[in-house]
Formats: C-alpha cells, structure tokens, sequence
C-alpha cells in the first residue's frame, strides 16, 4: 500500500485524542505527510496553509462539525477528495454526499481496511480528475462516486445489477454500449442471455422514470441526457 499512496497528503479531523493519533500512527506508515485537527475551524486553517491532497473528518465535532466544513471548503474547492466519518448512516446522509460531493462516509468504528478502502476510492478520484456528478435530467443526479441515484432529492434504491448497468450506461452516455461491454462489467465470468438483460433493462427503465435508455439495434444500450 506504500506505493499506491507515498505520495499522498491527508489532512485528519477527530476531537478524540486516542482515535486521531491512532490514525496519524497508521496513516504515517502509508502517506507521505499527515496534518491533525480537532475540529473543524482548527482544520480549516490547516486546509488553507497545506493544501492537502485528501481530507478525512469525523462529523460531530465542537465549533464546527464536519458537514460544516466541508460545505465551506467546497464553496471554493470542488475536487478534493473529502472523506466523513459518522456512527450511522440514513438517506439523509446519502443526500448530504451527494451535495458535498464527498467520497465517503467511513461508518465508525474505522478500521485499517475501511481507511484503505477510502484513500483507494480518493486516490482513483484524484487521478481520473473528473466529475462525479451526472446530470440525467433537471430532477435526476448520478453520483458516480457514491454509486447513488437521486430523482427529486430522494434516494432510489437499486438493485447490485441495476447499479452496474446505470455506472456503465451512465459513464459513457456520448456512445451506445455494447452488449459484450454490458455481459463483462455485469457478469464477470458469467454468462448473460439477452432475455436476461432485457428483464434487467425493464426494471432499470422503471426506476429511471422519465430517462430514456435506447436501444441500438445489434450493438447495445445508451443513456439518452
């Protein structure tokens, strides 16, 4: 893991002691600086002076929480990877990241797979330098970051493969894509009949509402925005 992030800098937001220097110890072993706050406002100032490549902050926090710095960060800043650690996750939460733009939420307790699931997903981000927002239409977002639907601020629930065939649909709206792209990102190894995706294409068109999928006769599917 040194390598994928030896070059990274983390800024880490926690108002408990023992957590935030447990994580400046593991995060030292893997990135290449590591700054601390223990609140909001103190991490703001960091923020400005450093620069960092990545932030991760707990959420409920005295003076500032982290929702509240991350909403004024990204007034200015729309590309830094911003990670939010909270003790629950809800709809309302989802909505939040989908606003803030945010990676993640890290669900408490936060373990080292869970961080490094995290900084893989900011490191990818930084990397690819797009957008994580898709505007379908005036009422509906793609998240493609949190792999999260909204249609009228409201959370709509898919299924593992309905969420696949949208990310893939959804990243490539320019062009139709293919049945064989659609069966390798899907279905792995698998095998995929054309009844099957065809079922799996009804039940997708039924939550997407008023977006049109079309079908390109003998090459696949495209997301008409």
């Amino acid at each position: 893991m040194q390598t994928n992030f030896k070059d990274l800098t983390i800024l880490y937001v926690e108002d408990d002691d023992i957590i935030r220097k447990n994580a400046q110890m593991y995060l030292n072993k893997i990135c290449k600086k590591v700054w601390l706050a223990k609140d909001g406002l103190e991490a703001l100032e960091l923020y400005e002076d450093y620069s960092p490549d990545i932030i991760i902050s707990d959420i409920k926090m005295p003076r500032l929480s982290g929702l509240d710095m991350a909403s004024k960060i990204r007034k200015t800043d729309k590309s830094t990877p911003i990670i939010l650690a909270t003790a629950f996750t809800d709809t309302t939460y989802l909505l939040q990241a989908v606003e803030l733009q945010l990676i993640k939420y890290l669900v408490k307790p936060i373990t080292s797979t869970k961080l490094l699931e995290a900084l893989k997903l900011a490191n990818e981000h930084l990397k690819q330098d797009t957008l994580s927002l898709i505007q379908l239409n005036e009422n509906t977002v793609y998240d493609t970051l949190n792999k999260t639907l909204i249609i009228d601020n409201e959370v709509i629930k898919l299924t593992k493969n309905e969420l696949l065939l949208l990310d893939i649909l959804a990243k490539h709206t320019t062009r139709a894509v293919t049945y064989n792209e659609i069966e390798n990102y899907i279905w792995l190894d698998g095998f995929m009949s054309m009844d099957t995706l065809r079922s799996l294409m009804r039940s997708l068109r039924k939550k997407l509402r008023n977006i049109m999928i079309e079908n390109v006769s003998g090459v696949g599917y495209r997301l008409k925005i």
